[in-house]
């Protein structure tokens, strides 16, 4: 009978053991916040100006693919809050996949048109890169507006360079 309760007692331990070692690899699975924001390029610049301005609503989807065959691993979606800013959650490391985070659709009628070149940005998701932080900036992802404002011949100016009248 003892030796009953001991293999009962080996076989709960070893059993334990097992969901403990499976739960603490699943906690570790390192968790990646990739950071962006939307604009619409009210100027049809090509880039943010003061004139920018920044859409909430807008929404954005995230894909990975592996690096050697192309095959999609990883997608996600996600909207900008009020400042025209997102914050996608991406679980595990990406170290073997190329990252892509892109426009879908602008809430704003006068600002759909999708900017060819502000339409992607790629990001790095692993941790095998020397950077510590979980958080991943990507760059402005840009809507161009149907008719620049009145504005931004003036506003443009400035960026005039050059002997050029």
């Amino acid at each position: 009978m003892a030796k009953l309760q001991t293999l009962c007692v080996l076989a709960a331990l070893c059993f334990l053991s097992t969901l403990v070692v499976a739960f603490s690899h699943s906690e570790h699975k390192p968790t990646f916040i990739v950071q962006g924001r939307v604009y619409c390029d009210t100027c049809r610049a090509g880039f943010e100006t003061p004139a920018t301005i920044y859409i909430p609503g807008a929404n954005v989807r995230i894909e990975c693919r592996n690096f050697t065959t192309g095959v999609v691993s990883y997608t996600g979606t996600g909207v900008t809050d009020e400042s025209g800013t997102y914050k996608l959650k991406v679980v595990d490391d990406r170290e073997d996949e190329i990252c892509d985070v892109a426009l879908v659709n602008s809430p704003i009628e006068e600002c759909t048109e999708i900017k060819e070149g502000r339409d992607r940005a790629r990001i790095v998701l692993t941790h095998n890169n020397g950077m510590s932080s979980n958080v991943r900036y990507a760059n402005s992802l840009g809507f161009l507006r149907d008719v620049p404002f009145p504005i931004c011949g003036q506003l443009l100016l400035q960026y005039a360079m050059g002997d050029e009248e």
